[in-house]
């Protein structure tokens, strides 16, 4: 049990030497990225019931100094996490080889290497035991992640990445680490430690300025104005905007938000404390103001970018109220928003791939070609809004009670107005597509590849399935309070 989070890291670390070593040869490397793939997920399912009974299996992978190591250790939260993004991998490689083969794309090889050593970092940060590890391994990420991002090699491709690497990088060198270094000085310890870390050792004002250092240095998170470089990232294939979005970056950055909040700070430690109370307005500001630009974004991919950062707020907003409920529902939107946009990424890449279309107006009548495209677009949009039976509804649900149970109306009102603009941008692209008839461009064309179809329309059922079996990442999401 205590090697588990260590095999998390090693099965698609191994995975990716062997994709670069069979490169030549698409369809061993491809049959390789899948078994690695489901390897990942066996070794991550494998250990979920002794999580959910109680068990913390970790290990020490280097001890640096006396109470500074290298350390991974299983709680509720990161066990939710490895969860989705070891499942969503299974469905994502699936896409991409539909993806990359009917597009043609170069540098094959170099993608599915890249991706898997992201995965293993995504474990790494999912299981890390302390801020060091965590640290280190969210760098690693961002480092994998950028061949992803300027995989097109173009001009735009490139300043893209220049803008990825520079805010990350920035962020987490320029805040993140002196904010971890500093915890070090406060409390001699980086470590985990359920109730927190920081209770009797750092003042009122000490504390609000830790909490800036920590939200905005985890660039990954969105958080505006650090925000930019995920739509600068869009200009990346579809199955590379889909990792961003739904198996590893983004949420690898309101992980560590909740992480860091309920395992550094701990929600009753700084519950009250005057220093604090930005947090939600900066959510708060976040949510609206994404929501507007995706309202006004005519680019599919933008829309659905802005549609992140501002979904991405919803966990920052939720875990900012410091309330067990409303934790619980950050811990959970992390999972139902995973499937409903890796959803909307799927079906915007099938339409490029079968019609090549990238502009939200360009979609007049495309549901009467590619109706079952549509439909899951249908879905995974749905769930985005949080209308039943679908995974967002859950979650937002449970945010709303957080809200009212607690009095915290402003959040309140700006759930409400969020849910509305989100409606505003999904639901008439929804409309064009099934009830406008097509133009008559001479260019007709049907649904895209199998695989591409297969993937869309797993995380399209798996967004209804968290609504009727929810029972495991609530389970896992009332944990993380009662750690």
């Amino acid at each position: 049990m205590n090697a588990a989070p260590h095999l998390a890291i090693a099965v698609p670390a191994a995975g990716a030497l062997l994709i670069g070593l069979v490169g030549r040869w698409p369809n061993l490397r491809e049959s390789i990225t899948l078994v690695t793939a489901g390897l990942l997920f066996a070794v991550v399912a494998g250990i979920t019931p002794e999580v959910l009974a109680g068990a913390r299996p970790s290990i020490t992978l280097l001890t640096m100094m006396p109470g500074l190591a290298l350390e991974l250790r299983v709680e509720p939260l990161g066990m939710l996490f490895a969860l989705v993004a070891s499942t969503l991998w299974i469905v994502n490689s699936i896409y991409s080889i539909g993806y990359m083969r009917a597009n043609g794309e170069a540098h094959q090889t170099r993608f599915y290497v890249c991706f898997a050593i992201a995965l293993a970092s995504t474990m790494g940060i999912a299981f890390a035991g302390n801020l060091l590890t965590l640290f280190l391994f969210y760098e690693a990420l961002t480092l994998s992640t950028y061949p992803l991002v300027t995989h097109h090699g173009t001009a735009e491709a490139r300043r893209a990445g220049r803008v990825y690497l520079g805010i990350l990088i920035g962020t987490s060198i320029g805040l993140l680490l002196l904010a971890i270094v500093w915890t070090w000085v406060l409390t001699g310890t980086l470590e985990f430690r359920p109730g927190g870390i920081l209770s009797g050792v750092a003042s009122d004002a000490t504390v609000g300025m830790l909490l800036a250092l920590y939200m905005f240095g985890l660039g990954k998170a969105a958080l505006m104005p650090v925000h930019r470089w995920l739509p600068a990232a869009m200009v990346a294939p579809t199955p590379v905007s889909a990792l961003l979005h739904a198996v590893a970056v983004v949420k690898a950055g309101v992980f560590s938000v909740v992480k860091i909040i309920v395992y550094v700070f701990g929600i009753e430690n700084i519950a009250g404390m005057s220093s604090v109370n930005w947090l939600p307005l900066v959510a708060g500001f976040t949510i609206i103001v994404a929501s507007i630009i995706a309202l006004r974004s005519d680019n599919l991919k933008r829309r659905l970018a802005y549609s992140t950062v501002s979904q991405l707020s919803y966990v920052v907003l939720a875990t900012a109220l410091l309330t067990s409920l409303s934790v619980a529902a950050a811990a959970l939107h992390i999972a139902a928003h995973a499937f409903g946009k890796i959803t909307l990424f799927f079906a915007a890449g099938s339409i490029y791939t079968a019609a090549h279309k990238t502009e939200v107006s360009q979609l007049d009548g495309i549901g009467r070609r590619m109706p079952l495209t549509m439909t899951a677009f249908a879905i995974g949009a749905l769930s985005m809004i949080g209308v039943p039976p679908t995974a967002g509804f859950l979650s937002k649900w449970y945010l709303l009670m957080g809200t009212v149970g607690t009095g915290q109306y402003a959040a309140l009102a700006v759930i409400v107005v969020s849910t509305i603009l989100n409606a505003a941008y999904f639901i008439p692209i929804v409309y064009a597509a099934f009830f406008r008839a097509p133009p008559d461009d001479g260019k007709p064309h049907g649904e895209a590849p199998l695989p591409i179809l297969l993937a869309l329309s797993a995380t399209a059922a798996g967004c209804i399935a968290l609504f009727f079996f929810s029972q495991l990442p609530l389970q896992l999401a009332r944990g993380l309070v009662g750690d």
